[in-house]
């Protein structure tokens, strides 16, 4: 009984700390058509310290969606472009001479932001890629002798383009695995569509954006979020899901053995249970479901999960394996 009450009392703390959230997305909708789906797991991502691989095709408006989160959350944003020819330095900043004082200087990089978003991120060498994503693991730089933390919060967008091959370099599976969710950006629909062409001809896109967070309401919701409580039940859920990626025989998925080359990497289960205390945060519940960790389990599995030689054959995705995932594995 005094654990229900006190889940009564975390759930209404946790309603009047996410009012930030409904008041952004009001921003967002000004100059954004439809992405419901794509911006809730952004807020979802900065909610719990983690970092998206946005892939779609160009047009799909990631660059204005993250721009427009960036402003209306009032965090700090920076626009990476990379390229083939990009050094580290570009990245991070680099150590410059001063001959009036006859000493080196650090010049921060433009990764100093809270918001980044690495615009084509596979077009970079590897060099680069290692350099942001060891920013991104270790939320810090060390440019010479110094080592500079990053700007909490710090949420980096990576974008790269699922049908163009030319001049990129792949990302490798280990620093792939480091990002917290894959979402995969979609054509709008035919009325959003209609709706973006009228807005973009009427210059609607220009519609100012009021920065309505403030940096205490992150950190407040982050608090509430570590309290989010998680059935043992729920937690075993997310454990099995995750091995079942792996050994999915044991699951009664027998089939799909010789479709996985591997499976997820326990970073998933850990990735699993932090966005789904957040799905449920912005549900405003002080307390995980099944149904949180279902919601979210696509974006967070998806680029874990490597099909092997006779998935690809059959044209079946990571997505497809994952569907079977959840229809075999028993929920609580």
């Amino acid at each position: 009984m005094q654990h229900a009450v006190e889940l009564e009392e975390l759930g209404v703390r946790i309603t009047e700390a996410s009012r930030f959230i409904a008041k952004a997305e009001e921003q967002l909708a000004r100059r954004v058509i439809g992405q419901h789906n794509v911006i809730r797991r952004i807020f979802i991502a900065m909610l719990v310290n983690g970092h998206i691989l946005l892939e779609g095709v160009p047009g799909l408006a990631k660059t204005l969606i993250i721009r427009t989160f960036a402003a209306a959350m009032n965090l700090k944003f920076q626009r990476i472009q990379f390229t083939p020819d990009m050094l580290p330095a570009d990245l991070i900043g680099t150590m410059i001479y001063n001959p009036k004082d006859l000493e080196f200087y650090p010049r921060k990089g433009p990764v100093f932001a809270n918001v980044i978003l690495a615009d084509e991120i596979n077009r970079s060498p590897a060099k680069v890629q290692s350099a942001l994503l060891e920013a991104m693991q270790e939320r810090q730089v060390t440019i010479g002798t110094q080592t500079f933390p990053l700007q909490e919060p710090f949420l980096v967008l990576a974008t790269q383009n699922p049908i163009e091959h030319e001049g990129t370099y792949v990302l490798p599976e280990a620093q792939v695995d480091r990002f917290m969710m894959k979402i995969l950006v979609d054509y709008p629909s035919y009325d959003e569509e209609l709706e973006i062409m009228l807005q973009s001809a009427t210059n609607a896109t220009a519609a100012p954006i009021i920065p309505v967070v403030q940096p205490d309401d992150i950190a407040k919701a982050r608090t509430l979020i570590d309290l989010i409580y998680v059935d043992p039940r729920v937690q075993r859920y997310i454990v099995d899901l995750v091995v079942a990626s792996r050994k999915p025989a044991q699951y009664g998925i027998a089939s799909l053995e010789t479709m996985i080359e591997f499976g997820a990497s326990p970073r998933a289960s850990i990735f699993l249970l932090l966005a789904s205390k957040a799905h449920a945060f912005l549900q405003h519940r002080a307390y995980i479901t099944p149904e949180d960790v279902k919601a979210i389990a696509y974006d967070t599995l998806r680029h874990r999960i490597r099909p092997g030689y006779e998935a690809e054959a059959d044209n079946i995705k990571p997505d497809d394996i994952i569907r079977q995932i959840l229809q075999h594995v028993q929920v609580p």
